[in-house]
């Protein structure tokens, strides 16, 4: 039986071929019971160690998620899926923001403008006193 928001067979029979084979020295924990984990990571926004015992220890997907992102796997399994079930209006897109993705322009944080005047703001032009500086007073 499959969990929810878990790989159905037939989800997994279209990316298992576009998985890498077993990791150097052994063998490695099943791909679709990490595959799982990674989509419950993601689904719900929880901390990597607070992955379900199901799906075997956080570091095992945290990491398998760490070298597929940059051998250019899980853009594969990605593109797979989208390609796949867009075409057939099967997506349902979800888009989650968090402070990790955008970033707010520093003006919008309060930072003061050019040229605006209050307590702390400076001349355009720095003088010294007494040292012979044109237009030192």
């Amino acid at each position: 039986m499959v969990g929810r928001g878990e790989l159905t067979d037939k989800a997994w029979a279209r990316i298992e071929p576009l998985l890498p084979a077993s990791g150097r020295g052994g063998q490695w924990r099943d791909h679709r019971q990490v595959i799982n984990a990674i989509l419950f990571k993601l689904r719900t926004g929880a901390p990597w160690r607070d992955l379900p015992e199901r799906y075997g220890p956080w570091k095992t997907a945290h990491e398998r998620l760490r070298k597929w992102t940059a051998d250019g796997t899980w853009e594969k399994i990605l593109a797979e899926a989208i390609v796949k079930d867009d075409a057939v209006g099967e997506v349902e897109w979800i888009l989650s923001v968090d402070s990790t993705v955008v970033r707010a322009h520093q003006h919008a944080a309060g930072a003061r403008k050019k040229g605006a005047a209050g307590p702390r703001s400076r001349p355009s032009q720095w003088t010294v006193k007494g040292l012979g500086v044109p237009g030192a007073d």
